[in-house]
């Protein structure tokens, strides 16, 4: 047992390899490592015991890729690095499969940035589905042929291994690229976390302590404490207005013409609507359900979102049914809820509740919410000051947009949701025109549309012209990596455009922010749109990624700043480093593996395939800056 032991440790790294590439990269670069780590010493305690089977402790030869032929020890652990790589990509199984071990306090551990390729193929593999991304590896890296594959994923729990292998048929990247060191969670870089976040978290436990040990003296109080002779009734139901806020008849509701008066224009003035508005065992379930959810009822909530009883009284947004639900919106100054209940079976079965923060919302953040989410399908409730909607194809800029039907009540026709989408051949966002703009807004996974503009970050604005459609056209496939994040704007803005040697023509480098309700956790994407020829039908292809940051404020109204560069390949088959930077930097260097200087926010320089170059900038008033990051 302890030789096989050893045989599978030598393959440790290629394990970890595996399971990095499998998860999925929502979960993030430092959680990504983590969890591959976590799987694979699992697997690996678990394959002692299947090691016993390899007669006389002796390691099986291996092949001239380094991959083992013939070992059911190896096959084993790679079977359960799989199922577990897997399982972390659903979203409902996420939790369980948070690795406690290894721990990593105070730093943020990522792997080695690569170039162009390695950032194309680590786009087109987190557009994959998690079987098609297990086949991709299992071919490209363990270089199993195509019955192997099937074998190993069907072993590792997947429904269909065929469907699998074809849908990893449309990643056209070299395979050699999966070895690369972007790709090695075993060879690492540190950095520092959030340190002001640090602080505010440490502040928040030693509050939560003090709370505790308060809690732990009122315990032993007699008669109308918490002790043994307390009452068994919850202490919230025991409130004055916790009760209010229980009674359907306390529910704040708001006329259908307040909002054309209101000195507000938020969620405060949308009216009452639904054709259950006065259903009080329905509402009064809701917010039951919503003060005292049980084990069956499906909650979720934004990040940081809290998902706690009502504080008071809350308002009554919306009432009625929506396609197989029945639907109760809720506002209580802070939150949106939702409450959705089967129509056709017992309203305790299926029940699901819903939470996400609005707090600080405008006329122009406030113009829908989601009311219904059925089999990939959407259906809006707009705000009572929207005229018209409309539904526009991002993909296609120079096609004019769709009338949306809306019932009386404001709850749109149904919608195909790009956030679910498994490609990104189309998406459809919606236009809400009110007497004063139009805006654009998408459907991100949650209760709240995010909005869209164009512009720097001084003064985005909605966005209009052909011009700033075809920039969206080339960027609406990027938004998955802001999906379910919390999102509330998200604002593209092109800094820099660059002539490309050899006459390549022009290429534009854009970035793209997305910014939550909470105020952090924003994510920064610096792009690279090489020439391409738009069309009405596509717009173009999307754009190359070529840095990203979390929680940064480049690029944004604090720090407009941004310098990226990616490695780029001409027509004539030769290589060359570009960078661009916005406004306030006078000049650029590279160094490491490519050296090269422009007194100008612009770059291009020489390069070989493969090379990687430290990137640097100097700002007109002479300080030094790195690229984003």
């Amino acid at each position: 047992m302890e030789q096989a032991g050893a045989a599978l440790v030598e393959h440790y790294p290629r394990l970890v390899r595996l399971g990095y590439l499998v998860l999925p990269a929502s979960l993030g670069c430092h959680r990504r490592v983590l969890t591959a780590h976590a799987l694979a010493q699992r697997a690996v305690l678990s394959g002692r015991r299947a090691g016993c089977a390899v007669e006389g402790g002796v390691p099986p030869p291996r092949g001239s890729t380094g991959a083992v032929v013939g070992d059911p020890s190896y096959a084993h652990v790679r079977v359960r690095v799989l199922r577990g790589a897997l399982e972390a990509g659903r979203p409902l199984r996420r939790a369980r499969v948070t690795p406690l071990l290894p721990l990593v306090w105070g730093l943020r551990l990522l792997p080695r940035s690569g170039g162009s390729d390695e950032l194309a193929l680590d786009q087109a593999l987190s557009a994959l589905s998690a079987p098609a991304r297990a086949a991709c590896v299992l071919r490209g890296l363990e270089r199993l042929p195509d019955a192997e594959v099937r074998r190993a994923l069907a072993a590792a729990g997947v429904a269909d291994p065929h469907a699998a292998l074809a849908e990893a048929e449309g990643v056209s990247a070299p395979y050699a690229l999966l070895g690369s060191p972007e790709f090695d969670p075993c060879s690492l870089q540190a950095r520092p976390p959030d340190l002001l976040r640090r602080r505010q978290h440490t502040k928040a436990a030693l509050a939560a302590v003090a709370a505790l040990l308060v809690c732990g003296a009122l315990l032993g109080l007699p008669d109308n404490g918490w002790g043994r002779g307390a009452s068994s009734a919850s202490p919230y139901a025991r409130s004055a207005a916790a009760e209010r806020a229980l009674d359907p008849g306390a529910l704040h509701r708001v006329s259908a013409t307040f909002w054309r008066r209101s000195p507000r224009t938020d969620f405060t003035s949308w009216p009452t609507r639904g054709d259950r508005a006065k259903d009080t065992r329905l509402l009064r379930r809701a917010l039951t359900v919503w003060a005292h959810p049980d084990g069956a009822v499906r909650a979720s909530a934004t990040p940081r979102t809290p998902a706690g009883p009502p504080m008071g009284a809350p308002q009554l947004l919306y009432a009625g049914g929506v396609d197989r639900a029945t639907v109760v919106l809720f506002y209580d100054g802070l939150r949106i809820v939702r409450y959705a209940e089967p129509r056709d079976a017992a309203p305790s079965g299926g029940v699901v509740l819903d939470f996400t923060r609005v707090d600080g919302a405008d006329m122009a953040s406030a113009g829908a919410l989601i009311a219904g989410r059925t089999r990939g399908r959407v259906r809006y409730l707009t705000a009572p000051w929207v005229r018209t909607v409309s539904v526009r194809n991002l993909l296609a800029p120079g096609s004019a947009p769709r009338p949306l039907h809306r019932t009386p009540d404001g709850v749109t026709a149904a919608l195909t949701s790009p956030a679910t989408a498994r490609s990104c051949r189309t998406w459809d966002a919606i236009e809400l025109r009110d007497g004063s703009a139009t805006r654009l807004m998408t459907d991100l996974g949650e209760l709240t549309p995010a909005r869209l503009t164009s512009g720097p970050p001084s003064a985005p604005h909605d966005v209009s012209g052909r011009a700033e459609r075809d920039s969206w056209a080339r960027t609406a496939c990027l938004l998955p990596a802001v999906r379910s994040h919390g999102v509330r704007s998200v604002n593209s803005w092109q800094y820099a455009e660059q002539w490309l040697p050899e006459d390549n023509g022009t290429a534009r480098w854009l970035c793209t922010r997305a910014e939550t309700w909470r105020g952090t956790g924003s994510r920064v994407l610096a792009q690279f749109q090489a020439p391409s020829a738009p069309s009405v039908a596509t717009g173009g292809p999307p754009g190359a990624v070529a840095a990203r940051a979390e929680d940064s404020p480049a690029c944004g109204m604090r720090d407009p700043r941004v310098l990226a560069g990616v490695l780029w390949k001409s027509h004539g088959g030769r290589w060359y480093v570009l960078a661009a930077g916005s406004k306030q930097f006078a000049s650029l260097t590279t160094s490491g593996g490519v050296e090269g200087r422009s007194d100008s926010r612009l770059l291009a320089v020489p390069a070989r395939a493969g090379d990687r170059a430290r990137l640097n900038g100097t700002l007109t008033d002479g300080s030094r800056v790195g690229a984003l990051r």
